[in-house]
């Protein structure tokens, strides 16, 4: 596996565990600020490192072969990290993904893919991956998934946020979305209570 860091207590001892997954060009030692910035005091957080610090080459919306094998590589990593906090005696609704641009479509990919009840999804500036949906199949069960976004972001059409909005509550997640009228490809204030309150605090 790939370089994890992590930080916040240890999974064993833990009650809640986080997944932090950075942006394009970023790296898994930023997310802890972020970390700091949510209320995530008593969990176990890790953040995982993409190999040149990119989790597939291309942009999120075009077909999904493009941006093979690099992407299946990407929700593997996750995958195995989710098998690493189980293998602890550790549920699925005691595990929540949080993510920015790369990493917040990752974690929403990932959590549509292998629908569970998690404790949540926390994804700033994501949508679901690929040029085309396809349909995806399962349950999570009732799990808060929160997306936020600049409603012209230049990179994330507010379009995909809503499509996967829909997606996400027909798998019976229950979704929050808030747009903001800026252009700014970044996480703001409001959205990190939003996040608190909707996710962390359900």
């Amino acid at each position: 596996m790939e370089e994890v860091i992590k930080a916040g207590k240890e999974i064993a001892e833990a009650d809640k565990i986080a997944i932090l997954i950075h942006g394009r060009g970023a790296n898994a030692t930023g997310m802890l600020g972020l970390a700091d910035a949510l209320k995530l005091d008593d969990f176990a957080v890790l953040a995982p490192q993409a190999p040149g610090n990119t989790w597939y080459p291309y942009g999120f919306m075009v077909p999904e072969q493009e941006n093979e094998p690099f992407l299946s590589q990407s929700l593997k990593l996750i995958e195995d990290l989710v098998q690493e906090v189980m293998e602890q005696k550790k549920s699925l609704s005691q595990l929540y993904f949080i993510g920015f641009s790369q990493g917040a479509c990752l974690s929403l990919e990932f959590a549509a893919r292998n629908p569970s009840r998690y404790g949540g999804v926390i994804a700033f500036t994501g949508g679901l991956i690929g040029a085309t949906l396809p349909p995806y199949k399962g349950d999570l069960k009732g799990t808060p998934v929160f997306i936020g976004s600049s409603l012209e972001d230049f990179h994330v059409p507010f379009s995909r946020i809503e499509e996967t909005e829909l997606i996400l509550s027909d798998m019976g997640a229950q979704v929050k979305v808030a747009g903001f009228q800026d252009r700014l490809h970044s996480i703001r204030e409001e959205e990190l209570t939003m996040a608190d309150e909707f996710v962390l605090d359900f």
